[in-house]
């Protein structure tokens, strides 16, 4: 899986494996190539923007990433919290859900499901209840949307922290303070 940093908004531009059905005039994909033509049954490896839409419009097929093969998919089932997904794939989570529709490997979900499932309860409750310094070293394993998850579990937690230790929880009505008038 190839990443490049300055992808379209700054987001990290993913790409993907695919097959063209339809041979191609006018394409560089490589610029080091000799000829701009991209030849029926071609394998090439297209950011997943461009493969989308090639796709919808049946020009290609696309293929499962790196970061979704059998030795992944056997590590992930091996031990999940151990699995450093981000290096593979820093949107993990969420380029497997946009892949899932448009490839013919249907356990995507499940794999995305289990793994997740399994990383929130070993790595994300340990990190949750470490110290911030502790908590540190766990956070170049997660992936962006783990790390997300963290940073709102972080901020709700000292959220909560603060409102515990700033003083009383009820304070008593105004109302209640007051003295009938004897008649």
């Amino acid at each position: 899986m190839r990443l490049s940093l300055a992808c379209v908004y700054g987001h990290y531009c993913l790409f993907a494996p695919v097959l063209f059905h339809k041979p191609a005039n006018g394409v560089t994909i490589d610029p080091s190539a000799e000829t701009n033509y991209v030849e029926q049954g071609a394998k090439v490896e297209l950011p997943f923007w461009l493969a989308h839409e090639l796709h919808l419009r049946q020009a290609v097929s696309i293929n499962l990433p790196a970061c979704f093969d059998q030795k992944t998919r056997l590590e992930i089932q091996a031990d999940a919290a151990c699995v450093d997904l981000r290096s593979r794939c820093p949107n993990f989570y969420e380029f497997g859900c946009k892949l899932q529709p448009l490839v013919t490997d249907r356990t995507i979900g499940i794999l995305l499901s289990t793994a997740f499932k399994i990383r929130y309860k070993e790595r994300l409750t340990k990190v949750f209840t470490a110290t911030h310094l502790t908590a540190s070293k766990f956070l170049p394993f997660l992936t962006i949307e783990e790390t997300n998850l963290y940073e709102a579990a972080h901020l709700s937690m000292t959220a909560f922290k603060k409102w515990r230790t700033g003083g009383p929880r009820f304070q008593r009505a105004s109302i209640l303070g007051r003295k009938r008038k004897e008649s």
